[in-house]
């Protein structure tokens, strides 16, 4: 009980500690914004990042049903905070809020599914949805809380979210057993936590930091080159190459009025060019 009363007190601490910072103005978080991606003035990222915390710790408090420490879920949400922050374009005239949402949410998912279990549960995107969504959904049809759902009850959650049957009921289990704390000790002979003995595979510091770096390096290079390009070439590289799901060169010769043999064409100039130009600036 000590634990809990102190990881509260830690929290309602920071929670306290983050309202000193004020909320920006749309004008005020555009040059911000603008600053940072011109310039990467490092008081402006900081000065965005700190309006913004509020924000993550909402978001966090959301996520409080998977078991896991409140302070790191918000520490996952604000490294989603950063992320978003090193890709806002003030140009599209929307808050940074509504584009961080994304991330901070993403982050965080993405820590618990990391952190539930040594027992992987899936990574697709139905079985994510399944796993943030069967705690909310089993609430919503079950008059009585019980610990396991109905026949009928897993047929309906099934197909709300697009899954197997067995898989709802393979989660239904997952979520409604506890994992074995990885702070417990190994045995009563061994004075070690079973934490101690897992490999950690997260990259360090240096890593992350060098990683981030070629990214910027390779996304800003990409921005320069598709500058290049002109707006039919541009727009046609990008739905042919940048699209998840892109377009077919039947879809852009309609959209054109031009052959799929046009398109096709013009996509290989597109990139041969996006090529060169990447090519040129990364190697400077």
């Amino acid at each position: 009980m000590a634990k809990y009363t102190e990881d509260n007190a830690a929290l309602k601490q920071y929670i306290a500690s983050i309202q000193k910072f004020e909320t920006l103005s749309f004008e005020e978080e555009q040059a911000l914004a603008k600053d940072w991606r011109d310039h990467k003035t490092a008081a402006s990222a900081h000065k965005l990042i700190n309006a913004h915390l509020r924000l993550v710790v909402k978001v966090a408090l959301g996520f409080r049903g998977y078991g896991l420490p409140v302070s790191e879920i918000i520490q996952e949400g604000n490294i989603g905070l950063m992320q978003a922050i090193v890709r806002f374009d003030p140009e599209r005239g929307f808050r940074l809020s509504t584009y961080a949402m994304w991330w901070i949410k993403a982050s965080i998912q993405e820590y618990i599914l990391h952190s539930w279990s040594l027992v992987k549960i899936g990574t697709t995107a139905a079985q994510k949805k399944l796993f943030f969504n069967l705690r909310k959904m089993r609430n919503q049809i079950q008059e009585v809380q019980t610990e396991q759902l109905t026949a009928d009850q897993v047929t309906q959650i099934a197909e709300a979210l697009n899954v197997k049957e067995s898989e709802v009921i393979g989660m239904s289990q997952r979520l409604t057993s506890s994992d074995q704390s990885l702070n417990s000790f190994v045995s009563d002979d061994v004075g070690s936590e079973w934490v101690d003995w897992l490999a950690d595979d997260k990259p360090n510091q240096e890593e992350l930091f060098s990683k981030n770096e070629i990214y910027l390096q390779r996304h800003d290079a990409l921005k320069r080159a598709l500058e290049e390009l002109n707006d039919r070439e541009r727009e046609i590289f990008m739905r042919r190459r940048l699209k998840e799901n892109s377009d077919t060169l039947e879809i852009l010769s309609q959209r054109f009025g031009i052959s799929r043999e046009r398109v096709r064409q013009l996509e290989a100039r597109a990139f041969a060019k996006v090529q060169k130009h990447m090519q040129a600036s990364l190697a400077a």
